[in-house]
């Protein structure tokens, strides 16, 4: 006899299969198997107690704040708890409720359908990534002097001997597994100020060209600044890697136009001030919350669903205990329905939890990239390409079994 630990779908169908259970009951009973959590934020007293009685007939329940029972409230968020079955009838049944529930039946749907997706390509110009296979790995290119992690490569008087170390490096990480090369030009290291557009288009268009020439690979231009995208992607970039999430509009219609993909991350504040004591109320909901606005953005500005990914920012606006609690939560975020890219790479949280410099976090960011992956993350950007491709391939070995 056997107590079986099971948390994801494909898992449990396999192991229905494997005691040889019928084709069509594995499909009925899978989404009876596994309680999921539903929060929803603010709702009336009215509401939620509908919501409870509802769930409760199904044989799920919801939780809501003990004075929402008594009265003394009028408003409570409401934590529904039940298998997706259940949630997928109460759907239904919200259809024709009043109290704005009908209204939270389409909500409740969108909701559902973002979070069971699990098959994502990625469209970026030419490209199309398979992020569904396996974890892949966008390998990071500083074309700074001041990068945090000590590798900017803008240090030589000589262009032309930049280019070929750029080069050569590109060439390398997609020799050790780097599906995605991420070139930037302005370091955005805590307290970093801003560069100029003419600096930093000197320091990432001749390299995106040299290295367009080199690698069949898609390049991403790490930027929030329009006039650096657009020369970026004229040169040869696919991707546009933004910390900005898309605050500035031109940029998002420059990529629709483009038929680039972006990487809408969340940055509290900017660079420049994003550590000084970053305070949430709600961290991942104030997360997601950020990301799902941004995604309407670009949506509206003509950016497919295809071709976005959405960063939570690790370190961006982060305390150690936030960026450790992403990682943990990573998962709620397949509510937006796009693929999750996480960037740990070298990052300070790593170094105050192993009291260790930059140069000697590599062993700490594999770790954190595999979290991140078993998590819900389906691309991860590091500096040491080699060391997270033969940890993630063994995390992919395990999982395939």
């Amino acid at each position: 006899m056997q107590i079986l630990e099971i948390s994801e779908s494909k898992k449990l169908a396999k192991v229905m299969r494997d005691i040889k259970v019928d084709s069509c009951g594995i499909k009925i009973m899978v989404p009876k198997a596994i309680t999921h959590l539903l929060r929803i934020n603010a709702i009336s007293n009215i509401s939620a107690n509908i919501l409870k009685q509802e769930m409760l007939s199904l044989g799920g329940d919801a939780a809501v704040a003990r004075d929402a029972l008594t009265g003394r409230t009028k408003t409570t968020d409401c934590l529904l708890i039940g298998n997706l079955a259940q949630l997928v009838r109460l759907k239904e049944k919200l259809k024709t409720q009043p109290f704005g529930l009908n209204r939270l039946a389409g909500e409740l749907s969108e909701v559902i359908d973002s979070y069971n997706k699990d098959k994502f390509i990625l469209r970026a110009g030419k490209h199309a990534l398979n992020l569904s296979r396996r974890a892949h790995i966008m390998g990071i290119i500083n074309m700074t002097p001041d990068s945090f992690s000590g590798d900017g490569i803008y240090k030589s008087p000589s262009q032309q001997s930049i280019k070929s170390e750029v080069s050569e490096l590109a060439e390398q990480m997609v020799k050790d597994g780097a599906d995605i090369i991420d070139v930037g030009g302005e370091s955005s290291r805590p307290g970093a100020r801003p560069v100029s557009v003419k600096e930093e288009l000197n320091r990432v268009i001749p390299v995106i060209k040299a290295l367009a020439k080199k690698i069949s690979s898609p390049i991403s231009i790490d930027t929030y600044k329009p006039q650096v995208a657009r020369a970026a992607l004229d040169a040869g970039a696919v991707i546009v890697n933004d910390i900005s999430g898309l605050r500035n509009t031109e940029l998002a219609g420059m990529i629709a136009r483009y038929k680039a993909a972006v990487v809408i991350m969340h940055m509290k504040g900017n660079p420049f001030n994003m550590q000084k004591n970053p305070v949430y109320v709600s961290l991942i909901d104030e997360i997601i919350s950020y990301l799902k606005q941004r995604l309407l953005v670009a949506r509206d500005s003509g950016i497919t669903a295809d071709r976005i990914m959405i960063d939570p920012g690790l370190g961006f606006g982060k305390t150690l205990e936030h960026n450790l609690e992403i990682l943990q939560r990573l998962g709620e975020f397949k509510v937006l329905g796009s693929p999750v890219l996480v960037g740990p790479s070298r990052k300070s949280f790593i170094g105050k939890i192993l009291g260790v410099e930059c140069q000697d976090r590599i062993f700490g960011t594999v770790s954190a990239c595999v979290l991140a992956v078993k998590n819900g993350a389906q691309v991860v950007r590091v500096h040491d390409v080699l060391e997270a491709k033969q940890a993630l391939k063994v995390f992919d070995a395990v999982e395939r079994v």
